[in-house]
């Protein structure tokens, strides 16, 4: 048996405003659509499943997230995900230039959590709050320049 990652599904409560986040961080729309039906409602375990969706690719086409605004049933609200807590943790990112990084999602409100720490001057890396309250990880590797 083979298996393959294929993205990581993130509900939001407004697909524009985090394409447009993860969009300026450098990810591609590679597809939207509007999903319902009864296959729909089969595949997730809803019944009268109806949402917005979009995948997004990383430059390198190794990564894809896919984000959904729900229509129906109504998205629940729950406390942003500590990074202690059990289950669905966080999507990280490697950068470049983590500043830059910073200075983008800065733009859309997202600030790091407490800093920017340094690894051994092997790694800069932070978490901050994306839109929706998601956890995202960024990391820069200081061993490549």
């Amino acid at each position: 048996m083979t298996i393959k990652l294929e993205n990581v599904g993130i509900a939001v409560r407004d697909i524009e405003a985090a394409i447009a986040f993860f969009s300026d961080l450098g990810l591609s729309v590679v597809g939207r659509d509007t999903i319902s039906g009864e296959w729909a409602d089969t595949a997730v375990g809803l019944d009268g499943n109806h949402a917005k969706i979009a995948v997004l690719s990383t430059p390198d086409g190794q990564g894809q997230l896919e984000l959904f605004e729900y229509l129906h049933p109504d998205a629940v609200e729950t406390e942003p995900t500590r990074p202690n807590e059990i289950g669905m943790h966080r999507v990280a990112f490697s950068v470049d230039d983590i500043d830059a990084a910073l200075a983008t999602a800065a733009r859309h409100g997202c600030h790091p959590l407490r800093g920017v720490a340094n690894y051994d001057d092997v790694y800069k890396l932070t978490y901050l709050r994306g839109p929706s309250g998601i956890l995202v990880m960024l990391a820069q590797d200081l061993t490549r320049n």
